[in-house]
């Protein structure tokens, strides 16, 4: 997965940063990400949901809005209504790289911010909140002790997330007037709620809200046990699988069929938190596992260890290498299924003085099969080609990537 650092023009002018989390493989469908209230796109959940939706196969640009994170401007100047213009340019600069997006992605209130600009997205075939308030003005509970100084003054400072932040008074009568009821209503499109019953921030009823309003086609996905912000990895990455076979229906996320024989490819594997050891491994574009480690290791056990992934390689062979003799045979086996077991032993077991790995298969059959059959298929077994490299062993050969 690759990320671009692009720009582009916002509603006043000033030059927004965005980041394009790109898949490896091919490129399947194109979702804007639209993050908190005086969030940036850099908060972790933005980045968790976006690099694990690339990985299936959908860019998505997150970008930060005017005055935020790394985009020019002044926040106090901001309104509930530019930040919509902003996702409306946002959408309209990746439409005119060949990028239209056909996912609007929505947190809190950049959630509320892509249902009342979705309408207006002509590619966009599909939309997404996650945690998002009903009414926009729910942001106004955040600085009510500022809200007469806003109101005097034209600008008050308000502490939010531990930092001192500028609201205007535009700001505060803008959302304060602002009524989604109306854009729920004619969204067109389908819609996917996703919501936390834990969140204090912004509370369900907020979602069964609307939830109500919008017209099927429309789902609802609880988030057990997720915060607000979903600062748990566990909790981004389950709303990313979420978003991705719930957006399948109505985005087209087949990949392209591969070349008439063409090789299976490359094998990617792709560290997915760098504090862990959980990992993303991608074989060419059409299948994708984790690997990590017991939490007895230090792992986070949300995928097979490598040597689990070897094992499975092995009894995947054997079942598939014992299948295809049987069928050739018009041999009547029902059903066969392989355990393998992994360890280290002392090759003085075996006549060497080091240390060697065994790989131990335990190979089950079902099926009218005499005793003479059953044998052959156990002999057939070592005829698997990865029993082959395994037991003749393979050479490695590394080099260092410019």
């Amino acid at each position: 997965m690759g990320i671009e650092r692009i720009t582009f023009t916002g509603h006043s002018g000033a030059s927004l940063a965005a980041r394009l989390d790109m898949p490896d493989g091919p490129h399947l469908a194109t979702a804007l990400f639209a993050h908190c209230f005086t969030c940036s796109k850099d908060i972790a959940a933005a980045k968790r949901i976006s690099a694990r939706l690339a990985g299936m196969g959908i860019a998505v640009m997150r970008f930060d809005f005017t005055g935020l994170g790394h985009s020019d401007g002044e926040f106090e100047n901001t309104t509930f209504t530019s930040n919509v213009d902003d996702l409306l340019l946002a959408a309209a600069h990746l439409d005119s790289i060949g990028m239209a997006p056909s996912l609007l992605i929505g947190h809190s209130l950049g959630g509320a911010a892509i249902l009342k600009a979705a309408p207006q997205i002509r590619s966009a075939k599909a939309v997404v909140t996650i945690g998002a308030p009903f009414d926009p003005a729910h942001v106004t509970h955040n600085f009510d002790d500022a809200l007469s100084a806003i109101a005097s003054n034209g600008v008050g400072e308000v502490m939010l997330g531990g930092r001192p932040v500028r609201i205007g008074r535009d700001f505060v009568e803008d959302v304060s007037a602002e009524n989604l009821a109306q854009s729920i209503r004619n969204l067109n499109m389908s819609l996917l709620v996703l919501h936390a019953p834990l969140d204090d921030t912004v509370s369900i009823d907020n979602a069964a809200q609307i939830f109500q309003h919008a017209k099927h086609p429309k789902s609802f996905v609880t988030l057990c046990h997720a915060d607000h912000l979903i600062t748990r990895p566990e909790d981004a990455e389950y709303v990313a699988t979420v978003i991705a076979g719930w957006a399948s229906k109505d985005l087209d996320l087949r990949p392209p069929a591969p070349p008439i024989g063409a090789p299976e490819g490359v094998v990617r594997v792709t560290e997915s938190n760098p504090d862990g050891f959980l990992q993303d491994i991608n074989a060419g574009p059409f299948h994708h596992v984790q690997a990590d480690e017991p939490l007895a290791y230090g792992g986070t056990n949300r995928g097979m260890s490598p040597y689990g992934l070897l094992a499975s390689g092995l009894g995947a062979c054997t079942s598939m290498t014992i299948r295809m003799y049987a069928r050739r045979k018009k041999w009547p086996l029902t059903r066969v299924w392989v355990d393998v077991t992994h360890n280290a032993m002392h090759a003085q077991d075996a006549g060497g003085p080091s240390k060697i790995d065994r790989f131990n298969r335990e190979i089950h059959l079902e099926g009218d099969l005499d005793e003479a059959q059953r044998q052959r298929l156990l002999e057939i077994a070592d005829k698997c080609p990865v029993h082959k490299t395994l037991e003749s062993g393979a050479e490695i050969k590394t080099v260092l990537a410019d």
